[in-house]
């Protein structure tokens, strides 16, 4: 996650191919080291990292072989990957809000004030995906989310952390 900068979120419906979500963004410019991903332990690529099943094996290693590749994959209530610093922080202020679900605090360490962290923990169990980008400045964010509704977001907007930050923290006191 940038601090000094913004992000752009998009929620998507189990259906969506999300690594078609990814391929876009890479060929926009974004590194996956600044995408995040939110997945309902109910979403198809979820189940695969966790199908103990043999004949899945070869598919949830290569599904948790993509995952290792983001800068974070949270699914709330299973498990979590985690390749950046800055996505790790927020997985800590995650285990220090404990009144809310596990997606919530996941969304509120993201940046998302209170209410909006709230909303679409509850959506996540209905649309399957967030997909969360980091982008150091507000114009990159702005054709991040211009990118994924085109890739069929259900809803995409962006934050800005300085203001995001202050609303997840007045919400956790």
């Amino acid at each position: 996650m940038s601090t000094n900068g913004t992000a752009a979120y998009a929620m998507y419906p189990r259906s969506v191919d999300l690594p078609e979500v990814v391929c876009a963004l890479n060929r926009a410019g974004f590194g996956n080291q600044d995408i995040c991903m939110v997945l309902s332990p109910a979403h198809p690529d979820a189940a695969n990292v966790f199908d103990g099943e043999s004949a899945k094996g070869s598919a949830s290693a290569r599904m948790i072989s993509w995952f290792s590749k983001f800068g974070a994959v949270f699914i709330p209530t299973v498990g979590f990957f985690i390749r950046s610093q800055s996505f790790f922080q927020a997985l800590q202020a995650e285990h220090n809000l404990p009144g809310l679900s596990r997606g919530c605090r996941t969304l509120l360490g993201l940046g998302f004030p209170h209410e909006a962290a709230t909303r679409l923990g509850r959506q996540l169990a209905d649309f399957g995906a967030l997909v969360y980008v980091s982008c150091p400045e507000s114009a990159q964010a702005d054709g991040a989310i211009q990118l994924l509704r085109k890739m069929g977001a259900r809803e995409a907007s962006s934050l800005g952390f300085a203001k995001t930050a202050a609303l997840a923290a007045g919400a956790a006191a």
